[in-house]
């Protein structure tokens, strides 16, 4: 774990909140001089803790009106064929989120597509091709109650 100074954890919670802040604005708020902001970001970058700046899209206003979150078991568990099925999901544009988890099911998928045609286009075309599924279970999201990718730095 990186040690983070309250600087540190200040310039996250800023740039969590807008990625396009300058350096100028950052310093602005932390009441530094634009260098020693800079060097700080440069270094927050270079150690890996600032992974990478996005836009973030409102899925529904791009057509993206149904999410899904589908639970994969696999056949097998061998590590070959556990990294065939991740190389597959990585390459497979509807899913957007895929977490390796504990329990019943092996995989947790977040899949978001138009609509209900799509999402069965996706479960018959794609995922089915995939030859390590053992089985899958759906759930449909009815609305998104809280979505937040910043979270308090420690």
């Amino acid at each position: 774990m990186i040690k983070l100074d309250e600087t540190d954890k200040d310039i996250l919670r800023y740039l969590q909140q807008d990625a396009k802040l300058t350096t100028k604005e950052l310093a602005s708020r932390l009441n530094l001089s634009p260098t020693p902001v800079y060097e700080r970001v440069r270094r927050l970058e270079d150690q890996g803790v600032i992974k990478k700046y996005v836009a973030l899209v409102d899925r529904e206003k791009v057509g993206r009106d149904l999410m899904v979150l589908c639970n994969i078991r696999l056949k097998e568990h061998a590590q070959e064929a556990g990294a065939k099925f991740v190389k597959a999901i990585v390459e497979m544009s509807e899913v957007v989120e895929c977490l390796n988890i504990s329990g019943d099911y092996d995989f947790l998928i977040k899949v978001v597509v138009s609509d209900m045609r799509e999402y069965q286009s996706f479960i018959m075309n794609k995922l089915a091709s995939l030859e390590n599924i053992g089985s899958t279970q759906s759930i449909f999201v009815m609305g998104e109650i809280k979505n937040e990718t910043a979270f308090e730095p420690e």
